[in-house]
């Protein structure tokens, strides 16, 4: 199994667009946070909360999930999209430890660079606020939850595109269950409406990076409804990598 996971370290370090994806999502974040933060900072009247200044310096959270998401997608369908995964499954024919070994190197990378990336844009974010106290519990806490949040994200987008196998395909999957379907589920009218926008997807795994409860769940237990979603794709994606011809 190491080889399998040396394997795919070469693979996805040796791909350019993973390196540029990475930077990209390092950008967002800390570039945001300095133009939200340097904003807010010049329009206040007096000091800016501490809380307020980490939730500003996260706000590149949403769109980095965009960038980390097709990360997770081309770390599988590109080799759907060259042939390549032809000569992956020859060298390991057990087709289940070729994807766990491609969900753990790309776990690793993620919640490494998102962890750095995240606690970069808190630094910049609390440098340029200059809140009056700071609680580094809840420093610690953001910082954590968006390397999480991202990183869940990423991995979302890798069963997507292990499930549909073509690029461009699983990215606006992607989008749509990151971005647009949450966005649509809170415009459903009654309680049944309001309970299915707060249980859906990133509805309720965001909220690991805000800190609040959304009514039926906090952040934690937010994150553990997002993982199930997660799950449920990168099994529906394992059942049919294993049916399915290369």
């Amino acid at each position: 199994m190491i080889d399998i996971f040396r394997s795919e370290w070469t693979k996805i370090r040796s791909v350019r667009s993973t390196v540029w994806t990475l930077a990209v999502t390092a950008v967002l974040m800390t570039g945001l946070s300095a133009l939200i933060n340097a904003a807010a900072e010049n329009a206040a009247t007096g000091p800016v909360p501490a809380d307020q200044a980490i939730a500003m310096s996260l706000a590149g959270t949403m769109l980095a999930s965009l960038s980390m998401a097709t990360l997770g997608v081309l770390a599988i369908s590109s080799e759907y999209r060259t042939g390549g995964i032809r000569t992956s499954l020859i060298a390991v024919p057990r087709r289940m430890r070729l994807l766990t070994a491609k969900i753990v190197v790309f776990v690793a990378i993620s919640l490494v660079v998102c962890a750095v990336a995240s606690a970069a844009a808190v630094g910049v974010g609390l440098a340029i606020s200059r809140p009056p106290s700071i609680e580094m519990g809840e420093v610690m806490r953001s910082t954590l939850g968006a390397a999480l949040y991202l990183t869940a994200c990423g991995l979302l987008g890798l069963g997507l595109g292990t499930l549909v196998r073509h690029t461009p395909g699983a990215i606006m999957s992607a989008i749509a269950l990151i971005l647009v379907l949450p966005t649509v589920a809170g415009q459903l009218p009654g309680g049944w409406g309001r309970t299915v926008a707060e249980y859906f997807t990133t509805n309720a795994g965001s909220l690991i990076v805000s800190g609040q409860d959304n009514g039926s769940l906090g952040p934690w237990s937010g994150f553990a409804v997002y993982l199930v979603w997660v799950a449920v794709v990168v099994i529906a994606g394992a059942v049919l990598m294993q049916r399915r011809d290369a």
